[in-house]
């Protein structure tokens, strides 16, 4: 997801959305003008976000080093007004470092659960893939059931909670790819770019200026939306109307992944049903009740692409696994 075509909304259908909903979608939309007095460039990751929070989702974003990925974050959590945490994953991360642990209360003498910083709004999970499978796998009923389980307790977490996961795509050493089922936990699968030119000048003018990027205070951002905004924007998404050509389009959509011969794993039905909801959303946003198949192709690569495995014998010859999901996007005829 590098373009963002809530760039060019559509407008609302007549007799469609409610007036409240209207003015809850403004003030989540005002997100990005508001994250951009600290990010510069990166609407389209914002946009992801913004579709993941509506679902209850989560986002992988994947990104070199220095494109403003714990910025982006921790500028959205305070367009948000909501708490956030930062965990550097590292090879020696353990899975109660991430979820909380039991302690020793010196004063009562018992033991005591410590919550962990998966005990927040926004979480930023920083280079996921440095740390072991074990510990990557301390985040999957977090993400999956909004919850923590320890010494046979089961605690909720915060509302809303999203979990923004970074990856870096250029180096590999002393890495630990992310297995399919922590993959398809992520909603999307986001890609913050290096910005162009006239962006990057705008950044350098403005740290020249004096901006401290671990200041975001000093950006002057504001809270313009909040998580009650949140909770009515998943309400909107929820009464959003998918007819059945819409729905049997996504599914012909990931059969033909499934079918693909330079692909060993396709996407599955929890994908298909992921992006019925990230389009669900997608529509929302753009000012409408009902889902268009445009909506479905606008979501589809970030929704799945990160789903798919390719055979090894296709990564051997350099086949781009999004040259693949954009192929069977095509070889499916568009409903009328």
């Amino acid at each position: 997801m590098t373009h963002d075509p809530l760039d060019h909304p559509a407008q609302p259908a007549p007799g469609g959305a409610r007036p409240d909903d209207a003015a809850v979608r403004e003030r989540l939309l005002a997100l990005r003008t508001e994250v951009a007095k600290a990010v510069v460039g990166q609407d389209a990751a914002v946009s992801g976000l913004l579709v993941a929070l509506l679902c209850g989702g989560h986002v992988l974003m994947e990104g070199v080093p220095g494109t403003a990925k714990t910025l982006l974050v921790r500028s959205l959590a305070a367009s948000l007004d909501v708490a956030t945490r930062r965990v550097q994953f590292t090879p020696d991360l353990m899975p109660g470092d991430i979820t909380g642990s039991l302690v020793v209360d010196g004063r009562a003498g018992e033991l005591t659960f410590r919550e962990g910083p998966v005990f927040t709004n926004l979480l930023l999970a920083d280079e996921i893939n440095r740390t072991p499978p074990k510990t990557q796998s301390a985040l999957l009923e977090a993400m999956e059931e909004g919850q923590v389980s320890a010494d046979g307790v089961t605690r909720s977490l915060p509302r809303p909670f999203l979990v923004a996961a970074t990856q870096n795509p250029v180096e590999f050493e002393g890495t630990y790819p992310l297995p399919e089922a922590q993959l398809d936990r992520f909603l999307l699968k986001v890609v913050l770019p290096v910005p162009p030119r006239e962006d990057e000048i705008t950044v350098l003018t403005r740290h020249a200026s004096g901006f401290d990027p671990r200041d975001v205070a000093g950006a002057g951002l504001r809270a313009v939306a909040g998580p009650s905004d949140i909770e009515a924007g998943q309400a909107a998404v929820g009464r959003v109307q998918v007819a059945p050509e819409v729905a049997a389009y996504i599914v012909d959509i990931a059969r033909a992944t499934r079918q693909s011969p330079s692909l060993s794993l396709g996407v599955s039905p929890r994908g298909a049903t992921a992006l019925l909801r990230a389009a669900r959303a997608w529509a929302w946003l753009s000012g409408r009740d009902f889902v268009t198949p445009d909506d479905v192709k606008s979501l589809a690569q970030a929704t799945l692409v990160h789903r798919l495995a390719l055979r090894p014998e296709a990564e051997l010859e350099g086949v781009d696994v999004t040259a693949v999901l954009s192929s069977a996007i095509a070889s499916v005829p568009v409903p009328r």
